[in-house]
């Protein structure tokens, strides 16, 4: 009996546990049971009877009815939009219509409210007909609005669902984002110069005001008479620089300068000196920080481009292998970092002003469930061009070839003019231009004559007569391979009969070179004082076809002729 009568004594403590943790977790925070608001014992009491214009029964309607009459100028019928509950009542009847009317500039020049895009539900649920996103058919009782940035920090201005008593259910601005209002008014209300604009060009016309459709021309002739000085000034300045890579460099970036100084420029006078609306101000900024990045980017370029140039002076005009390898392999570099600095850019830019026109987030969560789809189409559309661009880092960076190297493509001789995004620009030796796409380049084997050394062996061959002296022929090879300035290591000069027919024999010498182009200059001196020497002094060692005529034929030799005589008298008859 005491033993049941023990846990029926458990099962109590638990129960009653359990109970008073639920009942302590359903109290913190002021929170309903039901998740589909926030329960209050009050709401703006200081403010009055809530008025007719006033529909809060929506995040949509609340904010329609919050915007049309602060444009009407009703800003303390307005103020209903707001909770005010962290204000005394006395405060919310001072300080409610100025916080309205506060908000309605922030919104005006900071984000602009798209009422379209709220949800028109009481409940707020989230709805999405494709059924892609996951929280599809959830009931929320807060969402965003705005996220703005003041003073270096982010602010969030979000709504709630508010219920008071067994009233009905009301959205307004929550309290926390009610005191963020006079920092971001401080951030984004009117400057200054709009205290001086008539009360009548207030008023809304479009999508701006009145005094802006006539202020952002002049705004905009003013920021480009600013840059044209610019880019005027530098263009004198280059003038007075001596004549070198320094002056081209200064003449060419006098644009993105211009540019540069406009943006900043123009941002400048945002911030302090005129503030327009929000789609005004977040277009400009969207330009602004593309112009800078833009021109940022070109001046990086043209750096990288004097660079270049001034190093292909140093290599006599001429990009070839017989300069200094490192200098080749810094030029290399610099094509390399060209190509960054554009992949860089082009993506950061693109990166920011998606972020900026909030692509992602118009378009929703359909996007990311296409984007397999969009991926693999655009691999395939682009396959040949991310292809040949991946194959131009992997050469700048490996470096099988350099610029300058020499290389034999496809049975041709040539130099390394440039490596682009998707080509690689070759210089044959008689002064043409082969464009190869990288990835072709790539596929395809090639010498590199300069990958390690430029020294060349090359050799000279001459088919001679078997009567030849190769021993002489030797002796003279030495002596005019000597005499050439670009035969270099004499030690490892070589000559050897290499082949052997019935009638003719194959004389080959061998001699180390400078580089290949000097090698090949010096491989036709040498044969070309060769067969001078052959010529004049033993025409009899050239190769031919021989037939006797008469004992006296010169090629046979004075011993073959003798043995003739001998044979004939001894083939006579003895008188």
């Amino acid at each position: 009996m005491k033993k049941s009568n023990a846990w029926l004594a458990w099962l109590i403590l638990v129960v009653a546990f359990t109970f008073s943790s639920l009942c302590a977790a359903q109290t913190q925070g002021g929170e309903s049971d039901d998740s589909r608001w926030f329960t209050v014992d009050s709401l703006n009491t200081g403010l009055g009877k809530v008025p007719e214009e006033a529909n809060r029964v929506t995040p949509r309607e609340t904010m329609r009815s919050f915007l049309d009459l602060t444009e009407q100028g009703e800003y303390e019928k307005a103020a209903h939009m707001l909770n005010l509950s962290e204000l005394s009542a006395a405060e919310q009847r001072e300080k409610g219509h100025e916080l309205a009317r506060q908000l309605a500039e922030v919104f005006k020049r900071g984000e602009r409210i798209s009422v379209d895009n709220l949800s028109g539900r009481e409940d707020a649920v989230i709805e999405d007909p494709a059924g892609q996103n996951p929280r599809v058919g959830e009931t929320r009782r807060n969402l965003e609005l705005a996220s703005l940035r003041a003073d270096g920090q982010t602010y969030d201005i979000r709504l709630a669902r508010y219920r008071v008593g067994d009233d009905e259910p009301v959205w307004l601005i929550m309290p926390i984002s009610v005191s963020y209002i006079p920092v971001l008014y401080e951030e984004y209300g009117p400057s200054m110069l709009e205290q001086y604009i008539p009360e009548r060009l207030q008023s809304s016309f479009g999508i701006l005001r009145l005094w802006e459709w006539l202020a952002i021309p002049v705004f905009l002739l003013f920021v480009g008479m600013v840059g044209w000085g610019i880019h005027r000034l530098i263009g004198l300045m280059s003038n007075l620089l001596p004549v070198g890579a320094f002056r081209m460099f200064a003449e060419q970036i006098g644009m993105p300068t211009a540019l540069i100084v406009m943006s900043l420029f123009t941002q400048m006078l945002l911030d302090y000196v005129v503030s327009f609306s929000a789609v005004a101000t977040t277009t400009f900024r969207v330009l602004l920080i593309g112009i800078l990045a833009w021109g940022a980017g070109t001046i990086a370029l043209r750096f990288v481009d004097t660079l270049m140039l001034r190093m292909t002076r140093r290599l006599v005009g001429e990009i070839d292998d017989s300069k200094p390898k490192d200098e080749r392999k810094l030029l290399t570099s610099l094509y390399a970092l060209r190509r960054i600095i554009i992949l860089v850019a082009v993506t950061g830019v693109s990166v920011y002003i998606l972020g900026q026109i909030q692509l992602f987030e118009s378009m929703g969560l359909s996007i990311l469930a296409s984007a397999s789809v969009l991926a693999v189409l655009v691999g395939v559309a682009g396959q040949a061009v991310l292809g040949n661009i991946l194959a131009s880092f992997q050469l700048s960076f490996a470096k099988p070839i350099r610029i300058g190297d020499l290389v034999i493509f496809e049975d041709q001789w040539c130099y390394v003019e440039g490596i682009f995004y998707t080509f690689i620009r070759l210089r044959t030796w008689d002064e043409r231009r082969l464009i190869v796409p990288v990835t072709y380049f790539t596929s395809k084997p090639f010498q590199n004559l300069s990958v390690k050394s430029i020294k060349m062996y090359r050799y000279v061959e001459l088919t001679l007569h078997l009567s030849a002296d190769f021993g002489l022929i030797r002796d003279k090879f030495f002596e005019f391979a000597k005499e050439e300035d670009n035969v270099i290591e004499h030690h490892k000069l070589l000559c050897y009969v290499t082949a052997q027919t019935a009638t003719a024999q194959t004389v080959t010498c061998y001699l180390m070179t400078s580089d290949p182009m000097a090698g090949w200059t010096a491989e036709m001196h040498v044969r070309e004082k060769l067969m001078a020497f052959i010529r004049d002094n033993h025409p009899e060692w050239w190769p031919r076809d021989v037939v006797v005529i008469s004992h006296q034929d010169v090629a046979r030799g004075a011993k073959v002729k003798h043995s003739s005589e001998a044979d004939n008298a001894e083939g006579e008859p003895s008188e």
